[in-house]
């Protein structure tokens, strides 16, 4: 089954709706999402969207922030484009009909989160930004009559020949077929990688299925060791890993050992609100010392109405899981974000021509080695209007169907093996690859990776003509990824730490880049601003 569009999206989070939006003004749009509409980080996302929207505040000091928390890996003008781009994007967006938090006066009310010096978080609805955000720019995806939205595909492949782009393979769940949609443009926006550990914050589809893909079409995928741990999800038995925003802790929340001692004063200048990194180790630290699989985040010093009104998705969330969010919290890390992906340039463009990537796929060079609070969503905007500006420059017709037929089909029987390789995936790098790494684990998780592949590639059901085979390649393509960048760099900066090698080396201030075919490189950093 075919179908033509000027542009193909894939993704629905706030990169894939954005994108699809500005694209609509000048072409045909199928915008495709693995499962709902609403299934996504972005949707989740409590903080907020940092840009400077003060009087007091500037873009150098966005910058500066942002710098330091990349720990020597941001690309400045990368960097430089977010933060002077962002705050227009966020004009649009009021102008549009997008109502943020304000104060009694009628300002902005600006939240303040860690690694930030200024408060600069725009939020929504308390705790509800991403959501709400999401939302409103789908009520205008929904809107447009030159974007046709088509849920319940996954992406299965990319249509490429000559190192160019034609569009996507997808596998159609609910009519039980494949279907090829060619386009003149294609950007994935498909999100990260994080929900392969067991502990995530992240949605169940952010298994890395497009970053995969990429991989497999050609694309250098990189920084692929550096993913995020939020500090504070939810940790209490039969619960899930629910995030708790760093927004609170920018209210003023305490860390508490089980003693109740605060262990982040003396740590870090900016103690509670210190890079998310450094929170993360700290805690880690404290959950390794003291045995209990958690420990503290303590609202019992604030007023309890400002907890309700400030917080109330989380509030209602902790009284759900039998939690008095107005005394305290039992939080440990989760896997968050992923920092690194499929590299492109200031234009979202990758390396296969008429190939884009936005969001929490892309590398863009912004995050570094350790994303600065807040700056997702807003990347998400600044490097989607890039994309779909650049892509004015390059025209394409939209690809006729030579050369591409059908490949997939799906054997249901091997749902199951899907199911069971996830969850022995997950133990992979939630044992091997967690916050704390070595040689010795990285080394066993490698080589467990290979042994299941080995043992999936036995299987008589397994093909990779299949939908669920491919889907278990997937996985183990994104496992790996991260444990061998996490090998090749023999340092600790940001948020990959190894404990045999504890200190920052200068001549790991480097990208590190991956590509089918060729051993792992690096890449240099940016740090002129042309």
């Amino acid at each position: 089954m075919e179908h033509y569009f000027d542009y193909i999206v894939v993704g629905s989070g706030l990169a894939g709706l954005y994108s699809a939006l500005l694209a609509s003004r000048h072409g045909k749009v199928g915008l495709i999402t693995k499962m709902d509409i609403t299934d996504s980080n972005s949707y989740n996302a409590q903080g907020g969207i940092a840009a400077v929207s003060d009087k007091n505040d500037v873009p150098k000091y966005h910058f500066d922030d942002t710098i330091v928390a990349g720990r020597g890996l941001c690309d400045y003008p990368s960097v430089n484009i977010l933060v002077n781009e962002g705050p227009q994007l966020i004009k649009d967006l009021i102008d549009k009909g997008m109502h943020f938090d304000v104060t009694e006066s009628g300002e902005l009310a600006l939240g303040l989160e860690g690694g930030h010096h200024r408060r600069r978080i725009l939020h929504a609805g308390g705790d509800a930004t991403g959501r709400l955000v999401t939302s409103f720019v789908l009520e205008l995806v929904k809107e447009e009559p030159a974007i046709e939205i088509i849920p319940h595909c996954a992406l299965m492949g990319l249509l490429v020949t000559d190192n160019e782009c034609d569009g996507v393979r997808c596998w159609d769940f609910e009519g039980g077929c494949e279907r090829l949609f060619f386009a003149g443009h294609t950007l994935l926006a498909s999100g990260g990688v994080a929900a392969i550990y067991n502990r995530t914050t992240n949605p169940s589809t952010t298994t890395g299925d497009g970053l995969a893909i990429a991989y497999k079409a050609g694309c250098r995928i990189e920084d692929m060791e550096f993913i995020q741990f939020h500090p504070t999800a939810i940790a209490k038995e039969g619960c899930p890993s629910f995030l708790v925003s760093e927004a609170v802790r920018g209210e003023g929340a305490h860390l508490l050992n089980l003693k109740g001692e605060r262990f982040m004063v003396g740590a870090h200048e900016l103690a509670e609100l210190a890079p998310r990194d450094v929170v993360a180790q700290m805690i880690d630290r404290q959950i390794r010392a003291e045995g209990k699989g958690y420990v503290y985040l303590s609202l019992a010093h604030l007023d309890p109405e400002m907890i309700k009104s400030r917080f109330p998705t989380i509030y209602e969330k902790c009284r759900e899981f039998g939690i008095d969010m107005c005394d305290r919290i039992p939080i440990a890390p989760a896997a968050h974000y992923t920092v690194g992906g499929v590299r492109c340039n200031e234009n979202s463009e990758t390396n296969i021509r008429n190939l884009y990537v936005c969001g929490e796929m892309a590398s863009t060079g912004i995050m570094g080695a350790n994303r600065l609070a807040s700056n997702s969503l807003i990347e998400c905007m600044v490097f989607a209007k890039r994309a779909i500006e650049h892509s004015l420059t390059v025209p394409k017709e939209k690809e006729d169907a030579h050369g591409y037929s059908a490949r997939f089909r799906c054997n249901p029987d091997n749902e199951r093996i899907y199911a069971e390789t996830r969850k022995r995936i997950g133990d992979i790098v939630s044992e091997h690859a967690w916050i704390v790494r070595d040689e010795k684990g990285l080394t066993t998780g490698l080589d467990e990776l290979k042994r299941l592949k080995q043992s999936l590639e036995a299987l008589e059901s397994y093909d990779y003509n299949e939908v669920y085979s491919e889907m278990c390649s997937n996985l183990i393509i994104s496992a790996t990824l991260i444990i061998k960048g996490a090998l090749f760099r023999e340092e600790s900066r940001g948020c990959h730490y190894r404990a045999d090698y504890p200190e920052e080396r200068k001549d790991f201030e480097v990208h590190t880049l991956q590509q089918i075919g060729h051993d792992i490189v690096k890449r240099g950093v940016k740090h002129d601003l042309q």
